[in-house]
Protein backbone atom coordinates (compact mmCIF):
# COMPACT_ATOMS: atom_id res chain seq x y z
CA UNK A 1 0.00 0.00 0.00
CA UNK A 2 1.28 3.65 -0.78
CA UNK A 3 0.72 6.64 1.19
CA UNK A 4 1.43 9.84 -0.62
CA UNK A 5 2.50 12.01 2.20
CA UNK A 6 2.60 15.48 0.16
CA UNK A 7 5.75 16.03 0.97
CA UNK A 8 6.94 16.42 4.23
CA UNK A 9 3.33 17.63 4.95
CA UNK A 10 1.41 14.67 6.08
CA UNK A 11 3.86 14.64 9.26
CA UNK A 12 2.64 17.76 9.99
CA UNK A 13 -1.13 17.39 9.54
CA UNK A 14 -0.11 14.42 11.97
CA UNK A 15 1.32 16.88 14.61
CA UNK A 16 -1.79 19.59 14.23
CA UNK A 17 -3.65 16.64 15.12
CA UNK A 18 -2.36 15.86 18.21
CA UNK A 19 -2.18 19.46 19.05
CA UNK A 20 -6.11 19.66 18.49
CA UNK A 21 -7.32 16.59 20.15
CA UNK A 22 -4.90 15.69 22.86
CA UNK A 23 -5.96 16.92 25.98
CA UNK A 24 -2.94 18.50 28.27
CA UNK A 25 -2.37 18.32 32.16
CA UNK A 26 -4.41 22.28 31.68
CA UNK A 27 -7.59 22.28 32.59
CA UNK A 28 -8.59 22.70 28.53
CA UNK A 29 -7.50 22.74 25.40
CA UNK A 30 -7.81 25.91 23.15
CA UNK A 31 -7.31 24.42 19.58
CA UNK A 32 -10.78 23.49 18.50
CA UNK A 33 -11.95 23.85 14.81
CA UNK A 34 -15.69 23.51 13.25
CA UNK A 35 -17.09 24.50 9.83
CA UNK A 36 -18.02 27.38 8.13
CA UNK A 37 -21.09 25.12 6.16
CA UNK A 38 -22.86 27.45 4.13
CA UNK A 39 -22.34 30.74 2.48
CA UNK A 40 -24.80 32.58 0.72
CA UNK A 41 -23.82 36.17 -0.60
CA UNK A 42 -22.14 38.65 0.98
CA UNK A 43 -20.29 37.06 3.63
CA UNK A 44 -16.62 37.78 5.46
CA UNK A 45 -14.12 35.84 7.61
CA UNK A 46 -11.44 37.08 9.75
CA UNK A 47 -9.37 34.29 10.71
CA UNK A 48 -7.31 35.94 13.01
CA UNK A 49 -4.24 36.00 10.82
CA UNK A 50 -3.90 40.07 10.86
CA UNK A 51 -5.42 40.62 7.66
CA UNK A 52 -9.08 41.47 8.78
CA UNK A 53 -11.89 40.54 7.60
CA UNK A 54 -11.88 38.65 3.83
CA UNK A 55 -14.07 36.78 1.42
CA UNK A 56 -15.63 33.89 3.32
CA UNK A 57 -16.22 30.36 1.25
CA UNK A 58 -17.62 26.98 2.15
CA UNK A 59 -15.39 24.69 4.32
CA UNK A 60 -13.38 27.52 5.54
CA UNK A 61 -12.35 26.37 9.24
CA UNK A 62 -13.16 28.46 11.69
CA UNK A 63 -10.90 28.93 14.89
CA UNK A 64 -11.14 30.78 18.62
CA UNK A 65 -10.62 34.34 17.43
CA UNK A 66 -12.44 33.86 14.19
CA UNK A 67 -15.14 36.80 13.62
CA UNK A 68 -17.87 35.87 10.81
CA UNK A 69 -19.88 38.97 9.00
CA UNK A 70 -22.44 39.22 6.38
CA UNK A 71 -23.52 42.07 4.02
CA UNK A 72 -27.21 43.14 2.96
CA UNK A 73 -27.40 39.92 0.98
CA UNK A 74 -25.16 37.79 3.09
CA UNK A 75 -26.51 34.54 5.36
CA UNK A 76 -23.92 32.18 6.67
CA UNK A 77 -24.17 28.47 8.83
CA UNK A 78 -21.56 27.21 11.04
CA UNK A 79 -21.61 23.52 11.98
CA UNK A 80 -19.71 22.35 15.08
CA UNK A 81 -19.15 18.82 15.75
CA UNK A 82 -22.20 17.21 17.09
CA UNK A 83 -23.67 18.87 13.70
CA UNK A 84 -24.98 21.89 15.86
CA UNK A 85 -25.34 24.21 13.76
CA UNK A 86 -25.76 28.53 13.83
CA UNK A 87 -27.09 31.04 11.04
CA UNK A 88 -26.33 34.47 10.43
CA UNK A 89 -28.89 36.45 8.75
CA UNK A 90 -27.90 39.79 6.80
CA UNK A 91 -26.03 42.78 8.45
CA UNK A 92 -24.86 40.76 11.06
CA UNK A 93 -21.58 39.52 12.89
CA UNK A 94 -20.57 36.83 15.35
CA UNK A 95 -17.37 36.53 17.15
CA UNK A 96 -16.25 32.96 18.46
CA UNK A 97 -14.31 33.92 21.94
CA UNK A 98 -14.21 30.30 22.71
CA UNK A 99 -13.78 27.06 21.01
CA UNK A 100 -12.52 24.91 23.84
CA UNK A 101 -11.95 21.27 24.80
CA UNK A 102 -11.79 19.74 28.17
CA UNK A 103 -10.17 17.02 29.77
CA UNK A 104 -13.29 14.91 29.76
CA UNK A 105 -13.90 15.16 25.98
CA UNK A 106 -16.75 18.20 26.94
CA UNK A 107 -16.56 20.96 23.96
CA UNK A 108 -16.90 24.83 25.67
CA UNK A 109 -18.26 26.97 22.83
CA UNK A 110 -19.07 30.92 23.76
CA UNK A 111 -20.35 33.48 20.69
CA UNK A 112 -20.80 36.80 20.64
CA UNK A 113 -23.43 38.42 18.31
CA UNK A 114 -22.02 42.06 17.56
CA UNK A 115 -24.96 42.95 15.40
CA UNK A 116 -27.94 41.32 13.48
CA UNK A 117 -29.81 37.85 13.69
CA UNK A 118 -29.13 34.95 14.88
CA UNK A 119 -30.35 31.26 15.09
CA UNK A 120 -29.25 28.55 16.81
CA UNK A 121 -30.13 24.57 16.45
CA UNK A 122 -28.17 22.70 18.80
CA UNK A 123 -28.24 19.43 19.60
CA UNK A 124 -28.10 17.50 23.08
CA UNK A 125 -24.85 16.27 24.32
CA UNK A 126 -23.94 16.04 27.71
CA UNK A 127 -21.37 18.20 29.53
CA UNK A 128 -20.89 20.61 26.62
CA UNK A 129 -21.38 24.21 27.26
CA UNK A 130 -23.10 26.65 24.90
CA UNK A 131 -23.03 30.37 25.66
CA UNK A 132 -24.19 33.00 23.11
CA UNK A 133 -23.74 36.99 24.61
CA UNK A 134 -24.69 40.04 23.29
CA UNK A 135 -24.24 43.61 24.70
CA UNK A 136 -23.88 42.85 28.34
CA UNK A 137 -26.40 40.09 28.21
CA UNK A 138 -25.82 36.37 27.51
CA UNK A 139 -28.33 32.94 27.17
CA UNK A 140 -27.09 29.83 28.34
CA UNK A 141 -28.63 26.80 26.16
CA UNK A 142 -28.75 23.25 28.99
CA UNK A 143 -30.36 21.08 26.79
CA UNK A 144 -31.27 20.79 22.66
CA UNK A 145 -32.63 23.97 21.56
CA UNK A 146 -33.98 25.85 18.60
CA UNK A 147 -33.77 29.88 19.31
CA UNK A 148 -33.46 33.06 17.33
CA UNK A 149 -31.75 36.36 18.87
CA UNK A 150 -32.31 39.43 17.03
CA UNK A 151 -30.12 42.55 18.45
CA UNK A 152 -30.75 46.04 17.15
CA UNK A 153 -29.57 48.93 18.86
CA UNK A 154 -32.15 49.51 22.06
CA UNK A 155 -33.13 45.82 22.82
CA UNK A 156 -32.37 42.39 22.16
CA UNK A 157 -35.10 39.66 21.33
CA UNK A 158 -35.14 36.18 22.33
CA UNK A 159 -37.84 33.84 20.51
CA UNK A 160 -37.41 29.83 21.61
CA UNK A 161 -38.91 27.29 19.06
CA UNK A 162 -37.76 24.46 20.77
CA UNK A 163 -36.68 23.51 24.48
CA UNK A 164 -35.60 26.60 26.32
CA UNK A 165 -32.63 28.49 26.90
CA UNK A 166 -31.40 30.49 29.94
CA UNK A 167 -30.90 34.36 29.92
CA UNK A 168 -29.04 36.33 32.10
CA UNK A 169 -27.23 39.37 32.70
CA UNK A 170 -27.19 43.41 35.01
CA UNK A 171 -31.02 43.49 33.49
CA UNK A 172 -31.51 40.18 35.47
CA UNK A 173 -32.23 36.40 34.62
CA UNK A 174 -34.59 34.44 33.31
CA UNK A 175 -35.73 31.31 31.35
CA UNK A 176 -37.18 31.48 27.95
CA UNK A 177 -39.36 28.11 27.39
CA UNK A 178 -40.09 26.98 24.11
CA UNK A 179 -42.68 28.96 22.13
CA UNK A 180 -42.12 31.97 24.34
CA UNK A 181 -40.11 35.10 23.79
CA UNK A 182 -37.87 37.79 25.62
CA UNK A 183 -37.27 41.37 25.20
CA UNK A 184 -34.18 42.83 26.45
CA UNK A 185 -33.96 46.42 27.25
CA UNK A 186 -30.30 46.62 26.32
CA UNK A 187 -30.57 50.43 27.82
CA UNK A 188 -31.11 49.00 31.34
CA UNK A 189 -27.37 47.50 31.70
CA UNK A 190 -27.40 48.02 35.15
CA UNK A 191 -30.66 46.14 36.53
CA UNK A 192 -32.40 49.37 37.27
CA UNK A 193 -35.37 48.90 35.23
CA UNK A 194 -37.75 46.16 37.03
CA UNK A 195 -39.12 45.45 33.07
CA UNK A 196 -35.40 45.22 31.67
CA UNK A 197 -36.52 41.33 30.40
CA UNK A 198 -40.00 41.21 29.65
CA UNK A 199 -40.91 37.64 28.73
CA UNK A 200 -44.47 36.58 26.19
CA UNK A 201 -46.07 33.80 25.46
CA UNK A 202 -45.31 33.56 22.22
CA UNK A 203 -43.24 35.35 19.46
CA UNK A 204 -43.19 37.16 16.52
CA UNK A 205 -42.37 35.60 12.83
CA UNK A 206 -39.20 36.84 11.47
CA UNK A 207 -38.17 37.40 7.49
CA UNK A 208 -35.90 35.03 7.74
CA UNK A 209 -37.77 32.39 9.75
CA UNK A 210 -38.58 30.07 6.02
CA UNK A 211 -35.10 30.27 5.52
CA UNK A 212 -33.83 29.13 8.72
CA UNK A 213 -36.52 26.22 8.90
CA UNK A 214 -35.13 25.06 5.40
CA UNK A 215 -31.82 24.71 6.74
CA UNK A 216 -33.14 22.38 9.21
CA UNK A 217 -35.34 20.80 6.66
CA UNK A 218 -32.31 20.04 4.53
CA UNK A 219 -30.09 18.05 7.87
CA UNK A 220 -32.97 16.50 9.78
CA UNK A 221 -33.57 14.72 6.20
CA UNK A 222 -30.28 13.55 4.76
CA UNK A 223 -28.69 13.48 8.66
CA UNK A 224 -28.48 9.82 7.97
CA UNK A 225 -28.95 7.44 5.16
CA UNK A 226 -31.33 4.72 4.75
CA UNK A 227 -29.59 1.12 5.00
CA UNK A 228 -25.53 2.62 5.21
CA UNK A 229 -23.88 0.82 7.91
CA UNK A 230 -21.59 4.66 8.53
CA UNK A 231 -20.55 5.02 11.68
CA UNK A 232 -18.95 8.74 13.06
CA UNK A 233 -18.57 10.10 15.90
CA UNK A 234 -18.91 13.68 14.37
CA UNK A 235 -22.29 15.25 12.88
CA UNK A 236 -21.20 17.92 11.12
CA UNK A 237 -20.71 17.16 7.12
CA UNK A 238 -22.50 14.13 7.25
CA UNK A 239 -25.52 15.50 5.26
CA UNK A 240 -23.87 16.58 2.68
CA UNK A 241 -22.26 13.15 2.19
CA UNK A 242 -25.58 11.87 2.04
CA UNK A 243 -26.80 14.41 -0.22
CA UNK A 244 -23.85 14.65 -2.66
CA UNK A 245 -22.88 11.20 -2.63
CA UNK A 246 -23.35 7.63 -2.07
CA UNK A 247 -21.57 4.89 0.78
CA UNK A 248 -21.25 1.79 -0.75
CA UNK A 249 -18.91 -1.46 -0.02
CA UNK A 250 -15.50 -2.10 -2.41
CA UNK A 251 -13.69 -5.22 -2.46
CA UNK A 252 -10.53 -5.25 -1.04
CA UNK A 253 -10.95 -1.87 0.76
CA UNK A 254 -14.35 -2.04 2.53
CA UNK A 255 -17.02 0.55 3.41
CA UNK A 256 -16.25 3.76 1.08
CA UNK A 257 -17.94 6.87 0.05
CA UNK A 258 -18.20 8.38 -3.36
CA UNK A 259 -19.57 11.71 -4.85
CA UNK A 260 -22.14 11.66 -7.29
CA UNK A 261 -21.47 13.10 -10.90
CA UNK A 262 -17.42 12.25 -11.02
CA UNK A 263 -15.87 10.86 -14.13
CA UNK A 264 -12.36 9.80 -15.12
CA UNK A 265 -10.75 13.29 -15.35
CA UNK A 266 -12.19 13.85 -11.30
CA UNK A 267 -9.86 13.98 -8.33
CA UNK A 268 -10.66 14.89 -5.28
CA UNK A 269 -7.90 17.61 -4.77
CA UNK A 270 -8.26 19.27 -8.48
CA UNK A 271 -10.85 22.39 -6.67
CA UNK A 272 -9.55 23.87 -3.66
CA UNK A 273 -7.38 25.91 -1.92
CA UNK A 274 -4.54 26.26 0.47
CA UNK A 275 -5.74 28.22 3.62
CA UNK A 276 -3.79 29.86 6.17
CA UNK A 277 -4.32 29.42 10.32
CA UNK A 278 -2.07 31.32 13.49
CA UNK A 279 -0.46 28.29 14.99
CA UNK A 280 -1.33 25.58 12.26
CA UNK A 281 -0.32 26.57 9.06
CA UNK A 282 -1.60 26.20 5.66
CA UNK A 283 -4.85 23.88 5.90
CA UNK A 284 -6.32 22.52 2.48
CA UNK A 285 -9.52 23.23 1.92
CA UNK A 286 -12.00 21.88 -0.49
CA UNK A 287 -13.92 23.60 -3.39
CA UNK A 288 -16.69 20.83 -3.50
CA UNK A 289 -19.80 21.74 -0.70
CA UNK A 290 -19.95 17.93 0.43
CA UNK A 291 -16.05 18.65 1.21
CA UNK A 292 -15.32 18.81 4.90
CA UNK A 293 -15.13 15.42 6.60
CA UNK A 294 -13.51 13.96 3.49
CA UNK A 295 -10.63 15.86 3.81
CA UNK A 296 -10.79 16.10 7.90
CA UNK A 297 -10.86 12.28 8.73
CA UNK A 298 -9.91 8.85 7.34
CA UNK A 299 -8.42 8.88 3.39
CA UNK A 300 -8.85 8.90 -0.27
CA UNK A 301 -7.79 5.72 -2.57
CA UNK A 302 -8.15 5.39 -6.13
CA UNK A 303 -9.17 2.27 -7.02
CA UNK A 304 -9.13 0.75 -10.17
CA UNK A 305 -12.89 0.35 -11.87
CA UNK A 306 -14.06 2.78 -9.08
CA UNK A 307 -11.63 5.60 -9.65
CA UNK A 308 -11.35 7.99 -6.49
CA UNK A 309 -13.05 6.77 -3.01
CA UNK A 310 -12.93 8.09 0.65
CA UNK A 311 -12.30 5.70 3.22
CA UNK A 312 -14.03 7.12 6.78
CA UNK A 313 -11.84 6.29 9.95
CA UNK A 314 -9.11 7.72 11.57
CA UNK A 315 -12.01 9.68 13.85
CA UNK A 316 -8.80 10.55 16.42
CA UNK A 317 -7.00 12.33 13.58
CA UNK A 318 -7.45 15.40 12.47
CA UNK A 319 -6.06 16.13 8.67
CA UNK A 320 -4.93 19.58 8.00
CA UNK A 321 -3.30 17.53 4.92
CA UNK A 322 -5.89 14.52 3.45
CA UNK A 323 -3.98 11.96 3.82
CA UNK A 324 -3.98 9.84 0.28
CA UNK A 325 -3.71 5.56 -0.25
CA UNK A 326 -2.97 4.11 -3.87
CA UNK A 327 -2.88 7.43 -5.91
CA UNK A 328 -3.09 6.55 -9.75
CA UNK A 329 0.55 6.57 -11.54
CA UNK A 330 1.85 9.87 -12.80
CA UNK A 331 -0.57 11.63 -10.26
CA UNK A 332 0.48 14.99 -8.60
CA UNK A 333 -0.57 16.30 -5.83
CA UNK A 334 -1.30 20.31 -4.96
CA UNK A 335 1.35 21.09 -2.79
CA UNK A 336 1.19 23.85 0.03
CA UNK A 337 2.78 26.99 0.18
CA UNK A 338 6.17 27.06 2.02
CA UNK A 339 5.79 30.92 2.86
CA UNK A 340 3.31 33.74 3.57
CA UNK A 341 0.15 33.48 4.20
CA UNK A 342 -2.24 34.24 1.54
CA UNK A 343 -4.88 32.08 -0.06
CA UNK A 344 -3.60 30.28 -2.61
CA UNK A 345 -6.39 28.97 -5.17
CA UNK A 346 -6.40 25.42 -6.68
CA UNK A 347 -8.02 25.01 -9.85
CA UNK A 348 -11.63 26.60 -9.38
CA UNK A 349 -10.83 27.40 -6.37
CA UNK A 350 -13.69 27.76 -3.67
CA UNK A 351 -17.17 28.58 -3.95
CA UNK A 352 -20.15 29.85 -1.84
CA UNK A 353 -23.50 28.86 -2.57
CA UNK A 354 -25.22 32.14 -5.25
CA UNK A 355 -28.70 33.20 -4.86
CA UNK A 356 -31.24 30.38 -6.55
CA UNK A 357 -32.56 33.23 -8.84
CA UNK A 358 -32.38 31.27 -12.12
CA UNK A 359 -35.46 28.90 -13.50
CA UNK A 360 -32.76 26.48 -14.97
CA UNK A 361 -29.87 25.45 -13.41
CA UNK A 362 -27.23 23.17 -15.86
CA UNK A 363 -25.54 19.88 -14.35
CA UNK A 364 -22.44 18.86 -15.75
CA UNK A 365 -20.74 16.01 -16.61
CA UNK A 366 -17.46 15.82 -14.11
CA UNK A 367 -18.75 18.07 -11.48
CA UNK A 368 -19.17 16.52 -8.67
CA UNK A 369 -21.78 18.52 -7.33
CA UNK A 370 -18.95 21.73 -7.30
CA UNK A 371 -21.14 24.85 -7.42
CA UNK A 372 -24.60 23.10 -6.55
CA UNK A 373 -26.54 24.57 -3.62
CA UNK A 374 -27.31 22.23 -0.79
CA UNK A 375 -30.91 20.87 -1.39
CA UNK A 376 -30.90 22.55 -4.80
CA UNK A 377 -31.53 19.59 -6.95
CA UNK A 378 -34.65 17.48 -6.03
CA UNK A 379 -33.15 13.83 -6.56
CA UNK A 380 -29.62 14.60 -7.08
CA UNK A 381 -28.77 10.42 -7.83
CA UNK A 382 -31.19 10.18 -10.00
CA UNK A 383 -30.29 13.65 -12.09
CA UNK A 384 -26.80 12.05 -11.40
CA UNK A 385 -27.76 8.77 -12.89
CA UNK A 386 -29.23 10.75 -16.18
CA UNK A 387 -25.49 12.18 -16.70
CA UNK A 388 -23.83 9.01 -15.96
CA UNK A 389 -25.96 7.82 -19.03
CA UNK A 390 -25.79 10.21 -21.49
CA UNK A 391 -22.65 11.91 -20.78
CA UNK A 392 -23.88 15.21 -21.66
CA UNK A 393 -25.14 18.12 -18.92
CA UNK A 394 -28.82 18.26 -17.78
CA UNK A 395 -30.52 21.16 -17.12
CA UNK A 396 -33.14 21.22 -14.45
CA UNK A 397 -35.44 23.63 -12.32
CA UNK A 398 -33.93 24.46 -9.00
CA UNK A 399 -35.67 24.15 -6.11
CA UNK A 400 -36.97 27.54 -5.03
CA UNK A 401 -35.53 29.16 -2.08
CA UNK A 402 -37.32 30.04 1.03
CA UNK A 403 -39.35 33.18 1.02
CA UNK A 404 -37.71 35.80 3.35
CA UNK A 405 -39.28 39.19 2.53
CA UNK A 406 -42.29 41.16 4.30
CA UNK A 407 -44.96 38.95 2.53
CA UNK A 408 -43.92 35.46 3.31
CA UNK A 409 -42.97 35.64 7.24
CA UNK A 410 -41.45 31.96 8.41
CA UNK A 411 -42.76 30.62 5.67
CA UNK A 412 -41.81 27.07 4.37
CA UNK A 413 -40.93 27.22 0.96
CA UNK A 414 -43.56 26.22 -2.43
CA UNK A 415 -41.32 23.02 -3.99
CA UNK A 416 -42.14 22.38 -7.64
CA UNK A 417 -41.79 19.44 -9.53
CA UNK A 418 -37.77 20.01 -10.53
CA UNK A 419 -38.20 19.14 -14.49
CA UNK A 420 -35.40 17.28 -16.01
CA UNK A 421 -33.83 18.67 -19.30
CA UNK A 422 -31.36 16.16 -21.02
CA UNK A 423 -28.85 18.92 -23.01
CA UNK A 424 -31.37 21.33 -23.11
CA UNK A 425 -33.86 20.44 -24.81
CA UNK A 426 -37.33 20.92 -24.13
CA UNK A 427 -38.53 17.63 -23.00
CA UNK A 428 -39.29 17.37 -19.28
CA UNK A 429 -40.09 14.96 -17.25
CA UNK A 430 -40.86 15.56 -13.05
CA UNK A 431 -39.00 14.00 -10.34
CA UNK A 432 -40.34 12.42 -7.07
CA UNK A 433 -40.02 14.22 -4.02
CA UNK A 434 -36.64 14.18 -2.03
CA UNK A 435 -35.71 11.45 -0.22
CA UNK A 436 -31.96 9.89 1.44
CA UNK A 437 -30.01 8.74 -1.94
CA UNK A 438 -29.50 4.75 -1.63
CA UNK A 439 -26.36 2.90 -0.54
CA UNK A 440 -24.87 1.12 -3.49
CA UNK A 441 -22.83 -1.73 -3.11
CA UNK A 442 -21.95 -2.15 -7.08
CA UNK A 443 -19.32 0.28 -8.85
CA UNK A 444 -19.96 3.40 -10.94
CA UNK A 445 -19.49 3.25 -14.26
CA UNK A 446 -17.31 5.42 -14.76
CA UNK A 447 -14.05 4.62 -15.94
CA UNK A 448 -10.27 4.82 -14.00
CA UNK A 449 -8.03 7.83 -14.19
CA UNK A 450 -5.39 6.86 -16.97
Amino acid sequence: MTIYKFGNMLLAGGLLASTLFVASAAAESKARIVRLSDVEGTVQMDRATGDGFEKAFLNLPVIEGSHLKTGKDGRAEVEFEDGSALRLGPDSELAFTRLALGDDGQKFNTVQLLSGTAYGNLREKKDDQFQLNFAKESITVPEAAHFRVVLDDANATVAVFKGHVDASGPSGKAEVAEKHSATIDLASTDGSSKDAIVLAKNYDQDPLDGWDRQQNDYHDRYATTKGSSFNSPYGYGVSDLNYYGNFMNVPGYGYAWQPFLMDASWSPFMDGAWSYYPGAGYMWVSGYPWGWMPYRYGNWAFVPGYGWIWQPGYWNTYYAIPRVVNPPARWKAAMPPTTGHSTVLVGRGLTSNPPITARRMTITPGSAGFGVPRGSVRHLDHVAKTVERTSAPVVIAPQPPAQTNNSGFGTRPTFNNGGIRNGGDGGGRSAPPMAAPPVRSSPPRSAPHK
